[in-house]
């Protein structure tokens, strides 16, 4: 596992100044978040994530070094004589696949936390204080998750077959019909309910109140907490796709990093157009079998080139979100009309 430990807590202590920046700057104040906030929070997000990819393309030398090199050529990533330039090249390549599978599967964890805020009616502006907290958890989870699986990919080969065929049969699941959530009922929801003493309504923006000198939890902590383990469940789906692109732990943690980042901001934009991106869970299904079955080409072995993977996502990708912007949902009524 080569992990500059200098680079990576450089690059976490940027991370930790951006949350500062957002939460303690730009969204002091509890409000509804609008569109137009939105649309440039999710501009700032996702220019500083190309920004860092252009980074580890032009400028490899400040993320890796050396060591680095020889490990990627000793693994067969790169061909014998090759240079800091050419693993900035596939560094940038694979980070750039990883950013674009979590984003596009945060598309999909986006549709749950709307689905609990719906069911919980978590007033507008409150909405932005539990995503920011829900994230701060999910930095860390996927942290954990990270540092686990390649873990055990470095000491059990055979784990990514078991990686793989999860992939696959996760995908094809996505394809078929689901039951709506209804986090209410929920057994993790009734757990919390079980354990905590909750107060009968919102107590403004808090998450603990003392009330006839009892300690209560609000509804709001109960949807922070279904929105962490919503993210844990799709965590698990996440990261074994990005292993799929990479082991590289600084390229999987950075892309996995930047798309979280952006994650608020994108539910915002996105939260009164669900129902126009009706068919983007298909293509998100394609890219987990994509991925699954890339997995399970180590058994020949078969390596599928990074150019070709980063080609099928964003094929991918960019047909779900046509196909559903020509089929949209017919005003009104049922079915579906081309624009």
């Amino acid at each position: 596992m080569h992990l500059d430990w200098t680079v990576f807590a450089l690059f976490n202590l940027f991370v930790v100044g951006m949350l500062a920046l957002d939460l303690g700057v730009f969204h002091r104040k509890a409000h509804a978040v609008g569109t137009g906030e939105a649309l440039t929070w999710t501009g700032v997000w996702v220019g500083l994530a190309l920004v860092f990819n252009l980074l580890i393309w032009l400028q490899p030398g400040w993320f890796f070094g050396s060591m680095h090199v020889g490990a990627a050529v000793t693994r067969g990533d790169l061909e014998a004589g090759a240079g800091l330039a050419q693993l900035g090249t596939l560094r940038a390549e694979q980070f750039l696949a990883g950013y674009l599978i979590e984003k596009a599967l945060a598309v999909d964890n986006i549709f749950a936390i709307a689905a609990i805020f719906t069911m919980f009616a978590v007033p507008a502006a409150f909405q932005h204080k539990v995503l920011f907290y829900g994230i701060v958890g999910a930095l860390v989870m996927r942290a954990v998750f990270i540092f686990a699986g390649v873990a055990l990919i470095n000491q059990f080969a055979w784990i990514v077959v078991v990686f793989g065929v999860f992939l696959f049969w996760t995908g094809v699941k996505m394809a078929l019909p689901q039951s709506p959530l209804d986090p209410r009922d929920h057994w993790f929801m009734r757990l919390c309910r079980r354990i905590l003493p909750v107060t009968d309504g919102y107590r403004e923006g808090n998450f603990v109140v003392r009330e006839q000198g009892r300690l209560m939890a609000t509804p709001l902590l109960l949807v922070v907490l279904m929105v962490e383990f919503i993210d844990l469940v799709f965590a698990v789906d996440s990261i074994p796709a990005i292993l799929a692109i990479t082991d590289d732990i600084f390229i999987v943690y950075t892309s996995n990093v930047f798309a979280i980042l952006g994650l608020r901001s994108l539910f915002f934009l996105l939260a009164g157009m669900m129902d126009s991106f009706a068919y983007l869970k298909y293509a998100l299904a394609g890219i987990l079998v994509f991925v699954g079955v890339k997995m399970l080409l180590h058994i020949v072995p078969i390596k599928v080139p990074i150019d070709l993977s980063l080609g099928v996502i964003i094929g991918l990708l960019v047909l779900g979100i046509a196909v559903s912007l020509w089929f949209r949902p017919r005003p009104g009524g049922t079915g579906v009309a081309p624009c």
